[in-house]
């Protein structure tokens, strides 16, 4: 029989295996540790700045849910008081709304701070509704709604709570129901 030479490489090779396995092995743990542990904290970051806004959002349909309710009862029974209750309401939930939730949902925004206005002007409380309206404008600069024909909010809500001043009337995106009782009243004013 024949005697193998003894190969020494096997036992080096283990030993630097089982050497090297284990540094490596922390040396990959350790690279992913630092990379996830920031994204870790900016992902929380985020997620808590998400349901924030999340919920302010919600909050803020809740409120608006309730101000719509009692604009439909006011609508029903034509209640001055009511209209000026859901005008309140409806201002105190975009001023409650908070900078977590400004830049979400515009629109929405933009029409129930509308009907606040209008509803200002159905309850009577015009100097209101002209503060409102101002408020709306420098809120959402340079937007506007239309109504379902056409018309301005904008221009519509100007022309009727500033009542006196009806110079530019024809210049204005407003419906012709609305241009001739303003002329109407703007002559009876006048005598």
């Amino acid at each position: 029989m024949q005697n193998k030479p003894k190969d020494n490489r096997l036992p080096r090779v283990r030993k630097l295996l089982l050497t090297a396995a284990p540094l490596g092995v922390a040396a990959l743990l350790s690279a992913c540790q630092s990379a996830t542990t920031g994204d870790l904290y900016e992902g929380v970051g985020y997620r808590e700045a998400r349901f924030a806004e999340i919920s302010a959002v919600r909050e803020y349909r809740s409120c608006v849910d309730e101000a719509m309710g009692i604009d439909t009862k006011a609508r029903q029974s034509n209640d001055t008081a009511r209209y000026l209750t859901s005008a309140r309401l409806l201002e105190k939930c975009e001023a409650d709304m908070g900078p977590d939730a400004k830049s979400v949902a515009e629109e929405e925004r933009m029409r129930a701070y509308a009907l606040s206005i209008q509803n200002y002007v159905k309850g009577s409380d015009v100097a209101r509704a002209r503060e409102n309206l101002e408020t709306f404008k420098k809120t959402f600069s340079g937007r506007d709604l239309y109504y379902a024909d056409g018309e301005s909010f904008i221009d519509t809500m100007e022309l009727i709570v500033h009542a006196g001043n009806t110079e530019n009337v024809a210049f204005l995106n407003v419906s012709k129901g609305v241009r001739a009782e303003m002329r109407r009243i703007s002559y009876w004013k006048q005598r």
